[in-house]
């Protein structure tokens, strides 16, 4: 089943221009692991018929979005997206006021933490910095997306979204794991009030990976802030030790970007 099938527009969005929204899925198609995709690929992951597929990547490829490889004829990004995606770390306001707090946290205490933004059903990592204390293969970088339901960053956006994408979201969340739906939702039932009373959840979604994450709203969007350890120890023993540090630091960028908001005025 692709994306773009089982994902219909959440409520609140605005009405939208087809055209502008299927390049968009194109693009969206490429992820890491698939950097390579001839129009065959683009059908299967878009659900978009093969004429529209055609006319839509020879767009792309002329705007400077898409470049064709002729020997294994297919397609892959064009040095225009890592641009675009430049721009958009450099001038976000939350990530400047943000990453020097995260990094100072993740070095004095070796843990990793990271700041992500909701897109549609999955959280991408704006920023990741890694400091793990024990040696795992999962690296995660700026830029990698990670499923919202099954993590503690996930949770935590689900635990603060508005009402309409939320319950719009537990429903493509229902039909994609129908064997495991229940303890999912009890799951995320959890985390919500969890997120209500404490201001953060946990989860341990990987294999000896324990993660706690907490929601940062903003003016303009929903950001969530996580720290996580690769460890054996339970999941209540890091909860003790690193939830109060992880809210000092939900503290620390919020009045960051109070101050750069003063100093803009």
């Amino acid at each position: 089943m692709t994306r773009s099938a089982i994902l219909p527009d959440l409520p609140g969005q605005s009405p939208s221009n087809r055209s502008l929204e299927r390049g968009i899925e194109i693009l969206r198609a490429f992820r890491p692991g698939s950097e390579m995709l001839g129009n065959g690929d683009l059908v299967e992951r878009t659900g978009l018929s093969k004429a529209t597929v055609s006319r839509l990547t020879q767009t792309l490829v002329g705007a400077g979005m898409l470049q064709w490889d002729p020997a294994r004829r297919a397609y892959r990004l064009a040095p225009a997206v890592l641009s675009l995606a430049h721009s958009m770390r450099t001038g976000s306001r939350v990530l400047s006021a943000a990453a020097p707090l995260m990094r100072t946290m993740a070095e004095s205490r070796r843990i990793n933490v990271g700041l992500a933004a909701p897109d549609r059903d999955e959280m991408v990592y704006l920023e990741s910095i890694r400091y793990n204390r024990r040696i795992v293969l999962r690296h995660v970088v700026s830029g990698q997306r990670v499923p919202m339901e099954l993590t503690s960053l996930g949770r935590a956006y689900l635990a603060v979204a508005p009402a309409p994408q939320r319950n719009a979201l537990l429903e493509v969340f229902k039909a994609r794991r129908r064997g495991q739906w229940k303890a999912i939702e009890r799951e995320i039932d959890d985390a919500r009030a969890s997120v209500h009373a404490r201001n953060f959840c946990a989860a341990a979604w990987q294999p000896e990976v324990v993660a706690l994450a907490t929601p940062l709203p903003t003016a303009d969007a929903i950001y969530v802030l996580n720290c996580s350890v690769s460890t054996g120890d339970p999941l209540e023993a890091v909860v003790g030790e690193l939830h109060a540090p992880l809210l000092a630091l939900r503290a620390d960028i919020v009045r960051a970007l109070q101050a750069q908001a003063a100093q803009e005025a």
